[in-house]
């Protein structure tokens, strides 16, 4: 493999351009980090936006998997409903949490990907993916976070209304809070609806963790997103390098035995940089194999940290009963399974592969575009 090209590490072949006219201040490695973290945040933003209501989608049929009845029939059926119910910001609903999460995601997997790939200093294929896998081992712990309050804010509308006391039976009962629009004054129904709707803020969802659960419930879920991330990155970044590097000798070769090429297909004089459209197959093929290779740890992840929103206890349960919920990784997916089978497990899949291939194309066009731009 060429070492040049992509999202190959340059920290021990970049030429840095003297910034002041002496031996500069800057070392090529501090500015290869400042470039992987300002390239994979512009990527990972891009991207985001593009895919944002499939993942909206994605993480509801997800959520649904333990729920006696379905809320949706399919991908498109989540669509169209949460179209019809909630409108165009329904589907864009909570969008600058993983605007966010996408930037630090990608920024910390290309950061953490070169600076492991310095460290192992060879890029062969068994490196190449401890590298890789070492890079979505530690974002794990940035991405878990945000990826719970975007996933509460996006089954917020789905939750069942909160229950609160009737005082008019005796010893009280409870009552959902959509009931009562039947008990008060036609003039004051409005009012009470819409202060029973009133939804939290990604600032009030972390706040109400912390007080509920400490800081540790804002890892909620942890245990999937590192066993997803170790692995998915791991054949993220080593399929995206061993495709590129196919097209790279297929374009070398070619450029050997023919004439002339036009300009749509000219070759780069130094024979290493992808071509857009190279960066765009690489990536494509690699985001598929991405989400195909461990997406039933993601479903796991989004039921354990929606437990709480669309599963809540029927009563006013002491705090310290409610610190167990919800179950571990391994309870959650054996109840999934018991459930719905392995359908249930692979919940959404079809369409996020769908939506990984042209998400993790545009990644690695932006990344390796920026990168070969400012090199």
């Amino acid at each position: 493999m060429e070492p040049d090209h992509g999202s190959f590490s340059e920290g021990t072949h970049l030429d840095v351009p003297k910034l002041d006219g002496t031996n500069g201040n800057r070392s090529p490695a501090t500015v290869r980090a400042v470039k992987d973290i300002a390239f994979g945040s512009v990527a990972g933003m891009v991207a985001e936006v593009f895919e944002y209501p499939l993942d909206l989608a994605k993480v509801r049929l997800q959520s649904q998997v333990l729920d006696t009845a379905t809320r949706f029939g399919g991908p498109l059926d989540c669509l169209v409903q949460t179209w019809r119910n909630e409108g165009m910001r329904g589907l864009y609903r909570g969008l600058p949490v993983p605007i966010f999460g996408a930037m630090a995601e990608t920024a910390g997997l290309f950061l953490t990907y070169s600076q492991m790939q310095s460290i192992l200093l060879r890029p062969i294929p068994p490196e190449l993916g401890l590298a890789a896998a070492s890079s979505g081992f530690l974002t794990s712990f940035i991405i878990t976070p945000i990826e719970l309050v975007k996933c509460k804010m996006q089954v917020q509308m789905l939750a069942a209304p909160p229950r609160i006391p009737d005082f008019k039976t005796h010893p009280p009962t409870f009552i959902h809070a959509a009931s009562v629009n039947s008990t008060v004054p036609r003039q004051h129904r409005h009012t009470a609806s819409r202060l029973f709707r009133e939804l939290p803020g990604p600032f009030g969802i972390v706040s109400n963790t912390v007080r509920v659960s400490g800081v540790r419930g804002l890892w909620v879920g942890h245990v999937a997103t590192i066993i997803r991330e170790t692995g998915g990155t791991g054949a993220w970044f080593v399929s995206k390098e061993f495709f590129a590097s196919l097209l790279l000798a297929r374009r070398t070769q070619a450029s050997s035995l023919s004439g002339p090429r036009s300009s749509f297909t000219e070759i780069p004089r130094d024979n290493v940089e992808l071509l857009p459209w190279e960066s765009a197959l690489s990536g494509a093929l690699a985001g598929a194999i991405y989400r195909l290779s461990l997406y039933p740890a993601d479903t796991v992840k989004s039921v354990i940290q929606t437990a709480d929103d669309l599963r809540p206890p029927d009563t006013f349960t002491p705090s310290e009963k409610l610190l167990n919920r919800p179950g571990s990784f391994w309870q959650t997916a054996k109840a999934m399974y018991r459930t719905r089978g392995v359908r249930g497990l692979y919940a959404g899949c079809g369409m996020t592969v769908a939506r990984a291939i042209p998400s993790s194309a545009i990644v690695f066009v932006v990344y390796d575009g920026l990168s070969q731009r400012f090199s």
